[in-house]
């Protein structure tokens, strides 16, 4: 994947930790081809190839664009969980941060009152690299993916 220009080594005392930078904003999409076209129409271009992850239930895209890349996403056949979001009509629904120490920044965030609502796991989009989504005390979603596989 493309580098974006993202900020590495924020404060020390930032609530995720140092050496945290943002990756991407999910989107939530009843057509991710629809979607695609139109976000290409403004400009965005497609970063790697799509894929599938039936652990999570989603097939996904990235785009990159305008400073930012942004995770297309769409329901498998058979799973829901993206309905919540379609449903409320809403489409960037998480952030995504990398971190180098996974447990420290979940360990903050959690420490901060946020909660886990899926437990870390290896993730198709990041060759294998865990993920875990939180969310906090505001109602926002954050999704941690570490920076490399501690089995490398």
């Amino acid at each position: 994947m493309s580098e974006i220009g993202a900020a590495r080594d924020g404060p020390s005392d930032s609530l995720l930790g140092p050496g945290v930078a943002i990756h991407h904003l999910g989107v939530a999409c009843r057509e991710i081809e629809s979607d695609s076209a139109l976000l290409e129409s403004l400009g965005f271009v497609r970063d790697g190839v799509d894929f599938d992850d039936p652990k999570q239930g989603i097939h996904g895209r990235f785009l990159v664009g305008a400073g930012l890349r942004l995770e297309l996403l769409e329901d498998l056949d058979g799973s829901g969980v993206l309905l919540p979001w379609l449903t409320a009509r809403t489409k960037i629904y998480h952030h995504a941060y990398e971190t180098p120490d996974l447990e420290t920044s979940l360990e903050r965030l959690l420490a901060a009152g946020a909660r886990v609502t899926r437990p870390p796991t290896p993730a198709v989009a990041f060759d294998g690299r865990r993920i875990v989504f939180v969310m906090l005390p505001n109602m926002m979603l954050i999704e941690l993916i570490e920076t490399s596989s501690p089995n490398l």
